[in-house]
Order: C-alpha cells, then structure tokens, then sequence
C-alpha cells in the first residue's frame, strides 16, 4: 500500500514541476529552464544530505545513479527536441508509455508477474497517460502515419524508462537522498555540456528564478518520491504509478491557467483513477 501512496506522491509532484517547468520555458526556453531546475534541485539535496546524515552509498549504486540521470537526462531533450520538431501531439504520448512499459517489462523477468488486478490497473494507466497527452479529435491512426518520425519519441521513453529501472536498482540497499545527488549531477553535466557546445545563451531574467526554483523542487520530490515507493513495493508498479504525472500537470493547467480539458483528457483521468483502485486491491 505505501508503494502506491508513494508513487501518486511521485506523479503529483513530477506532474506539477512540468506545469511550473512549462512555465519557466516559456521564459528562459526549454534548455535553459531544465539546466538551473536542475542546479536548484541539487542544491536542495545537498543542504537535505546534510541534515540526513544518509552515509555514502556503495560505488555500485552510485554508477547506476549516474547513469539513471544520464538516461533521464538524455530523454527529456530528445523529446524536447523532437516537440520543436513538430511532434507534440504525439511525442509526449509515445514517450510515456514507453516509459511506463519498460519497468513493467522488466519487473515481470525480475520480480515475477504481477497479480492480475495490477496488471490490469497497468493497463488502465497506460491508456491514461495516453488519453492524457492527447487534444480533442487526436486519433491512433495520427501516430501510424507518424512511424518514421517517432525515432525521437521512442528513444526519449526509453531513456525514462532506463531511469526507473536504473534508479530502482541504485537504491535497493536503501540509500535515498545520495544517489539523488549522483543522479542529478550527472543530468546537470550533461546539459551543461550540450550548452556549451551549442554556445547557448546563459542569461536568465530574475522573474523566472521563483518558478524556476519551485521547478527543481518539485522535480525532485518526484525523484524522491519515486525511490521511496520502488524501495517499498514492486518497481513496475512504482513506474507505472509514477508515469502518470501528465494528469497533474493538465489538471493545474485547468485550475490556474484555465484551459480547457478535451474529453480525452477527462477519459484520460478516469482511467489514472481507476488504474489507482485497481493497483491498491
């Protein structure tokens, strides 16, 4: 039960640093917004640590922290990326329920096949991360005629589910807030590489720094979150769980910004909703 309270926690806060994260791109553009997110965030881990206490983690779990951050990392810009390339409508889709497919395809070789009320709960949330993501009259056959352009797509939600995977695998002994730091530290470097070789401009305005800030805080606490619901419960369902943050994020778009959710999205929901019920049978 606490793996799935943990993973609802996750998907909450994930879902709500991509709303304050949307609206930092909107002023310091995409790369920008997720390289000082990510300078924010582990500053906080690092001042949490120091209270923590938290020993070092072995240098096992601190290699597969790192690579879960450069997997994770390497997904969202590719999925940036392949967004300004005209893929929106079907990129951010594609991308989570790849996400959320790869630990639950692992956990099944790993752990064993899930009961089959979970397993059916994995497909309700796979159909609302799905319904989620999408616009009113978006249809499955938009994605068909969309194969070759959905290398992007595709490679981003493999590099999330690497994540979960990788993440789940850094933390088994029980450490929670280093390999946190590991893992967005390599994230960090990453992007602050890509920056650099691209000469990308470095200014940011000081009205973006509150959003910017709330941005890495919330990212994190879904990191956080996450690692406290796979310690505690099957990585699958703590991935899947955790995958459907795009419902948070839509829902606050609703509430402050005022937009309007499709049906899809209100499908989408129910589904997230009822996936919920099903996982906690």
């Amino acid at each position: 039960m606490l793996s799935i309270v943990y993973g609802f926690f996750s998907a909450l806060s994930w879902g709500a640093g991509d709303f304050t994260g949307g609206l930092a791109a909107r002023k310091v553009g995409a790369y920008r917004s997720v390289f000082y997110s990510e300078v924010i965030g582990i500053i906080v881990v690092l001042v949490v640590v120091g209270f923590s206490g938290e020993s070092l983690p072995s240098l096992r779990a601190w290699c597969f922290a790192m690579l879960a951050g450069a997997f994770g990392t390497l997904g969202l810009m590719l999925l940036y990326h392949s967004m300004t390339l005209g893929l929106m409508s079907i990129a951010a889709p594609v991308s989570a329920l790849l996400a959320a497919a790869l630990p639950v395809v692992v956990g099944s070789f790993t752990q064993g096949f899930p009961p089959f009320l979970t397993f059916l709960g994995f497909g309700f949330a796979l159909l609302a991360v799905w319904m989620i993501s999408q616009g009113e009259g978006v249809v499955i056959t938009d994605v068909f005629s969309h194969l070759a352009d959905l290398k992007l797509p595709l490679l981003a939600g493999i590099g999330f589910g690497l994540y979960f995977v990788l993440m789940h695998e850094a933390t088994k002994t029980g450490a929670t807030i280093w390999p946190m730091v590991a893992s967005r530290g390599c994230g960090m470097l990453l992007i602050f590489t890509y920056m650099l070789f691209t000469r990308a401009s470095w200014k940011v305005d000081s009205s973006a720094w509150p959003v910017i800030t709330l941005n890495g805080i919330l990212d994190m606490g879904g990191n956080f979150f996450f690692i406290l619901a796979s310690q505690s419960g099957r990585l699958d369902v703590a991935s899947v769980l955790s995958s459907l943050f795009p419902g948070a994020t839509v829902v606050l778009a609703w509430v402050f910004l005022h937009e309007r959710l499709t049906r899809n999205q209100w499908v989408g929901i129910v589904s997230a909703l009822t996936a919920i019920v099903l996982m906690t049978i």
